[in-house]
């Protein structure tokens, strides 16, 4: 019995095989610009066409053992595939079709993270990494964030988020402190003006004791002053003494007699002749009289 091989190698099996291509239609091959296609069904076709390479080699760029220069190649041609999908997407919109584009996948990180990479052309998507080649060395390095410089906040960023709860100001916005501090603090003002008001009736009686000399007395128990309304007392009396003793030097009596005219003009003459003494010795001040006495002479 033949085998399947020697089979398809036979006369009639090569001749059935050639009829049946020949019937078929001739492989269409994709147009090299989007611009020439001119049916919206045909462009959309040419856009699937793409996304199934794209995906055939998105699946085969995964395997890191493919080498270095492979996976470069891949990365490559992806990013070439999906230039061409842009173009084929701005050509089914200007055909009348659907906005693909705004549905587009978004480059990610080793992550997982979304990564914007912009195009220095400034036309479409920038050049991406897919699989693998994120792994490479000089392309990992593009994922990797720089580290965070914690910067050192300044004494105007401290100020700046001060404010007035920091101070306290905002304690009794809502309204708790309040009620429990409104009756303590009534109960506390009540309690400073009664012994105020006691104060005053004691500081008033004190004052009609002193000038009277009587026992001060509220109602009918006598009160001890306080230590500072004894020092008011004191002030009091001490101001009185001060007051009579001005009032008594204003009336001046000399009790010690004063020199005249004459006087005064005879202490300073001595104490002239006493510093002429004192200045001059003996010998000294017979050698003046000798020259005194000889000009006299002279003149005479």
């Amino acid at each position: 019995m033949a085998r399947n091989e020697e089979k398809a190698q036979s006369m009639l099996n090569r001749f059935i095989t050639m009829k049946a291509e020949e019937k078929k239609k001739p492989k269409e091959r994709r147009p090299y610009l989007a611009s020439e296609c001119r049916d919206l069904a045909e462009a959309d076709k040419w856009r699937q066409q793409i996304m199934r390479e794209i995906g055939r080699k998105v699946a085969e760029i995964q395997n890191e053992g493919l080498g270095e220069h492979r996976l470069r190649d891949l990365n490559d041609e992806i990013n070439k595939l999906i230039r061409e999908k842009t173009h084929w997407e701005r050509r089914i919109i200007e055909l009348g079709g659907p906005n693909y584009t705004r549905h587009s996948a978004k480059m990610t990180d080793l992550d997982g993270n979304i990564v914007d990479v912009p195009n220095p052309g400034g036309r479409g998507p920038g050049y991406r990494y897919f699989g693998a080649a994120k792994k490479l060395p000089g392309v990992k390095e593009l994922f990797e964030k720089p580290p965070e410089l914690r910067k050192r906040r300044t004494r105007y960023d401290i100020y700046k988020r001060i404010d007035a709860s920091y101070y306290g100001y905002r304690d009794d916005e809502d309204g708790i402190l309040e009620k429990l501090e409104g009756p303590a603090e009534t109960k506390m003002r009540a309690a400073v003006v009664e012994e105020w008001m006691e104060m005053e009736k004691i500081k008033a009686e004190a004052r009609r004791a002193v000038k009277s000399g009587a026992v001060a007395e509220v109602g009918a128990v006598s009160k001890i002053l306080f230590e500072e309304e004894e020092d008011v007392v004191e002030e009091e009396r001490r101001m009185e003494r001060e007051k009579e003793v001005t009032e008594k030097e204003k009336e001046f009596v000399a009790h010690v007699p004063l020199p005249d005219e004459e006087e005064i003009k005879r202490r300073v003459l001595e104490k002239k002749k006493q510093e002429m003494l004192n200045k001059y010795t003996s010998s000294e001040l017979l050698e003046e009289l000798t020259e005194a006495k000889t000009l006299l002479n002279i003149q005479q």
